[in-house]
């Protein structure tokens, strides 16, 4: 009897607990839920990033580049678009912002660094012995048009 009545507190505390106090903390490795306004603001940054890889898609198609594939993963990190144009192959970093003025904070070299690596993975796929190979940046923002640079990464 004892026994069962100590286990009624301990099944009432550990639903407080879940109620009004954080989730305890959990050892390295283990994936804690994320709350659902962080999950909403992920999903929509994921829309708006989609979106913009597809306007960068278009505006390259009308600047005479064809598209060879999007969203290309690798171990060294991804590419947003690989394009050609003649002999020229390029590896596309698609950034979008809120605003034009955020654009000139989108891309730093640890993220050009990161697209120059994997483009070093997908070379052999996409390029053939005479082509050359850049790593370029489209900048996207509402209300104005993509901005384009090319060669983006010395390395």
């Amino acid at each position: 009897m004892e026994r069962d009545r100590n286990e009624g507190i301990a099944d009432q505390n550990c639903s407080r607990l879940s109620r009004d106090a954080p989730a305890p903390a959990r050892p390295n490795g283990v994936n804690r839920p994320r709350p659902r306004k962080a999950l909403e603001q992920r999903r929509k940054a994921e829309t708006e990033g989609r979106r913009g890889e597809r306007i960068a898609g278009w505006w390259l198609r009308l600047k005479g580049w064809s598209i060879l594939d999007r969203r290309v993963r690798t171990p060294a990190g991804e590419v947003d678009l690989v394009a050609r144009k003649g002999n020229l192959v390029a590896f596309v970093e698609v950034k979008t912002r809120a605003t034009a003025a955020a654009l000139d904070f989108a891309i730093d070299e640890r993220r050009l660094s990161r697209v120059a690596a994997a483009a070093e993975y997908l070379m052999q796929r996409y390029a053939g012995p005479n082509d050359d190979i850049r790593v370029d940046v489209i900048l996207i923002a509402p209300r104005t048009l993509p901005r384009h640079i090319e060669n983006a990464w010395m390395g």
